[in-house]
């Protein structure tokens, strides 16, 4: 997807180059030259723009951007004018940041089609993953199941899926599989990127430095990290 960051805060910062290692092209703006040039290398292009001018949003490609994230944080109202510049430049997605209830009111009035709220989503994921020792990341479904990241544990790493017999043993689903490779980038250094290996298979062989994205149930998720990754089972 063509990408358009707006906003190099931390978060801004830090979610530009997980989009851009994934394989999208991302294009970032921020009032910030040293933040531009921290980041210029690791996206596809970065701007100087003031986010409150809509003059300066000519330098981005708005209209042919697929999605475009005000990743602005500061409780200014810089963030409400740069979406609403966004909203009349593009027909594009539009996910935007916000930092209070009256700017959640603002954004929905405005019809962004996504509010976000890192610091509170941040805690709330972190949470998860301090109660499930050992996970990697989770999303929730309800009280009872979700969808967790765990590491493979090594009794399985060279046995294909259909020889572990993993869904009967664990009680869980494997969604799909999270593999680092290496790639060249334009610079022509070798990066490790994580990529997803689709739809598994039964005959697909877990490697070591897997990480599996599974459902179940939180109490099977537990057992799984206690008995078999942290534990001593091996």
């Amino acid at each position: 997807m063509k990408i358009v960051v707006i906003g190099l805060g931390n978060f801004g910062m830090s979610l530009a180059v997980h989009l851009s290692n994934t394989g999208n092209e991302v294009i970032v703006a921020d009032h910030d030259l040293d933040k531009i040039e921290q980041i210029k290398n690791k996206v596809a292009h970065a701007v100087a723009i003031d986010a409150t001018n809509e003059n300066a949003y000519q330098s981005l490609p708005l209209n042919n951007a697929d999605l475009a994230i005000i990743a602005i944080g500061e409780k200014n109202g810089a963030a409400i004018m740069s979406t609403a510049i966004v909203k009349k430049l593009t027909k594009a997605r539009i996910i935007a940041r916000s930092s209070s209830a009256l700017e959640d009111t603002i954004l929905e009035a405005m019809g962004v089609d996504q509010i976000i709220h890192p610091e509170q989503e941040y805690a709330e994921r972190f949470t998860k993953k301090i109660n499930l020792k050992g996970s990697i990341d989770n999303f929730e479904i309800d009280d009872e199941f979700l969808v967790s990241e765990v590491e493979v544990c090594k009794s399985l790493v060279g046995k294909t899926i259909q020889e572990s017999n993993f869904r009967k043993k664990f009680h869980l689903n494997i969604i799909t599989i999270i593999r680092k490779k290496q790639h060249t980038n334009l610079l022509g250094r070798i990066i490790e990127k994580k990529e997803v290996v689709g739809l598994p298979t039964p005959d697909m062989t877990f490697q070591n430095g897997d990480v599996l994205v599974v459902f179940g149930r939180d109490a099977d998720i537990k057992k799984y990290l206690k008995n078999y990754v942290n534990g001593s089972i091996n």
